[in-house]
């Protein structure tokens, strides 16, 4: 159990254990006959029929679900990576003395955070066309999808600076170091410590979100689904080999998140491991 995980739940003893076995025992067994029941229906409607799956054993089938989970990873980690920047600016811009560049700021992130990604996308295929510009179907979606992950990083990472002691704040400022110091040498390590795992999770809703690519028909995951399930009329098991991928893809990126919020939790960031450096700059 991590440090959070203590602070926000009790040890149970032996009896809440035991009631704890007793549902997970009930659960699985809950959801192995949900299992059970979907793959009867599948038979009795004939989803199991060899003609429904007979091309998964073609390798060119899997390479072409291949070049699109390719496509899918490239927008998300395009979107993850601008994300990660611009949102640092937009909380900059919040955080700001000056009240224009503060308002101009807080209405980017509400906005973007208030409208859903599929419109955003929407409008970036048909205003280009519009003014005459030509832009790639891969920013028609990258642009969207970051654009919403950065108002939401922006709030992640207040949250973060926030939760930095306020006793660090004010021993740098008691070292004499300026506002913009402060916040680079005190404020910004420790908040990227706090926020790390949530920032990687994150991912997980712009893989999601690269998904609305069938809008622009940017060759991701969803959309290469789509012409197979056109080539050989398979639409139940496409569909749920596809969400599989995305399930296994999505777990992946939670265990890692799971595994740098243990691993943060070792490390302790105070003021005397950033004060040498400090005193260097």
């Amino acid at each position: 159990m991590t440090p959070t995980e203590a602070a926000l739940f009790e040890i149970g003893g032996p009896r809440a254990r035991r009631r704890i076995l007793i549902g997970t025992i009930l659960s699985a067994l809950a959801l192995a006959a949900l299992f059970a029941w979907i793959v009867y229906r599948f038979y009795i409607k004939g989803q199991l029929d060899s003609r429904y799956w007979y091309f998964f054993a073609q390798l060119n089938v899997w390479e072409f679900i291949g070049m699109g989970l390719v496509g899918t990873m490239r927008a998300a980690l395009g979107a993850g990576a601008i994300a990660v920047v611009f949102g640092l600016v937009l909380m900059l811009g919040r955080t700001s003395r000056w009240a224009p560049v503060r308002w101009v700021a807080t209405a980017f992130i509400e906005f973007f955070r208030g409208t859903p990604t599929l419109l955003f996308i929407y409008a970036m295929f048909l205003l280009p066309a519009q003014m005459g510009l030509k832009i790639s179907t891969y920013w028609m979606v990258v642009i969207p999808v970051s654009a919403y992950a950065s108002a939401v990083l922006a709030e992640v990472y207040r949250a973060g600076a926030a939760a930095v002691p306020h006793g660090q704040k004010e021993a740098g400022v008691s070292l004499g170091l300026s506002e913009w110091q402060n916040f680079r040498y005190v404020v910004m390590p420790q908040m990227f410590r706090i926020i790390t795992p949530t920032l990687v999770t994150q991912l997980v809703v712009v893989v999601k979100d690269t998904s609305f690519g069938y809008v622009v028909t940017y060759p991701e995951l969803m959309v290469n689904a789509k012409v197979i399930i056109a080539n050989f009329s398979s639409l139940v098991p496409v569909y749920l080999v596809v969400a599989i991928i995305y399930i296994l893809v999505n777990l992946a990126i939670s265990r890692f998140a799971n595994w740098l919020s243990r691993r943060q939790n070792t490390q302790v960031l105070d003021i005397p491991t950033v004060m040498p450096h400090m005193v260097e700059s």
